[in-house]
């Protein structure tokens, strides 16, 4: 499926195995997260947005069976590579179930197998959606009393390089993550019937009737210098982010040059090279409940 954002478009089938390979690299940290949102006696998790299924294998083993987890996606290909993981994982089908649904235009649908919910897990899924009010409050909805809604939305944008590089003029990254920004700012203006919420995701969920909402941001750092694994996976998120910087003409003529000879192994600047690329990011958790009865 193809998402347009006036000139913006999302290649789901293009991103499912990126986003499957994203799994491994957060595997710890969805394993932390489930183990804090999970509670005895919890029966159904949906991961809404499921992508690579890294939460929905995390929520399925913090919830061992009769309890369940449903993850829902839109793309097809998106939910075959989310199969794959699963399977990869040795989780019982029968335990993690997968729908394909709109999250636009098949909310209704969700009632059929997520009304009761213990856990609604939905991470970078809300903010494609026109209207990111109404979805949070059709899931609030669903939520059993007692049951929590997790949002994995904002944090801080990754940091790899310093600030000068020796290419290009200093400040490389810092111009990419404002690309990102203005890229971020054409897709929502972008979405069918997009509709402004000009307030934070807490808000965003106490306007949905929850109570005890609170934030929790947490910090990933890797040692320096990276090991190969680690200095793969940032140079493999870099090329990802800036070629769709290039590709969507977010970056000025100057840094596209630059970016092109630090991502080429074949040149003396490539970052591979490099023992001073860092791997630092942060990324925010805001849970809302459902007030018991």
């Amino acid at each position: 499926m193809n998402v347009h954002h006036h000139a913006i478009v999302i290649n789901w089938a293009d991103e499912a195995e990126r986003l499957c390979a994203a799994v491994a690299d957060d595997a710890a940290w969805y394993t932390s997260v489930a183990g804090e949102l999970a509670r005895p006696g919890d029966r159904l998790a949906v991961d809404i947005g499921c992508g690579g299924a890294g939460m929905a294998v995390a929520l399925g083993a913090a919830l061992p069976p009769p309890a369940f987890v449903v993850g829902v996606d839109g793309d097809g290909d998106v939910l075959d590579a989310a199969r794959r993981r699963i399977l990869e994982a040795g989780v019982d089908d029968g335990h993690i179930r997968l729908l394909r649904a709109d999250l636009d235009t098949d909310l209704a649908v969700l009632p059929l197998v997520a009304r009761g919910a213990d856990i609604i897990w939905a991470s970078s899924s809300i903010h494609h959606l026109a209207d990111q009010q109404a979805a949070i409050d059709a899931l609030a909805a669903l939520l059993a009393p007692g049951g929590r809604i997790a949002l994995a939305e904002g944090g801080l944008p990754a940091q790899h390089l310093p600030w000068d590089v020796g290419v290009g003029e200093p400040g490389l990254e810092v111009r990419l993550a404002a690309a990102e920004d203005r890229w971020f700012a054409r897709m929502r203006a972008g979405v069918p019937g997009s509709v402004a919420m000009p307030y934070g995701w807490c808000t965003a969920l106490r306007r949905a009737g929850l109570v005890d909402v609170t934030t929790k941001t947490f910090t990933f750092e890797r040692p320096v210098p990276l090991c190969d694994e680690d200095l793969r996976s940032v140079l493999l998120s870099l090329r990802h982010r800036v070629g769709r910087a290039v590709a969507d003409e977010e970056l000025r003529p100057d840094d596209e040059a630059a970016w092109a000879r630090l991502l080429d192994p074949e040149d003396d600047a490539w970052l591979g090279h490099r023992d001073d690329v860092c791997s630092l990011s942060a990324r925010s958790v805001h849970v809302g409940h459902r007030a018991a009865v």
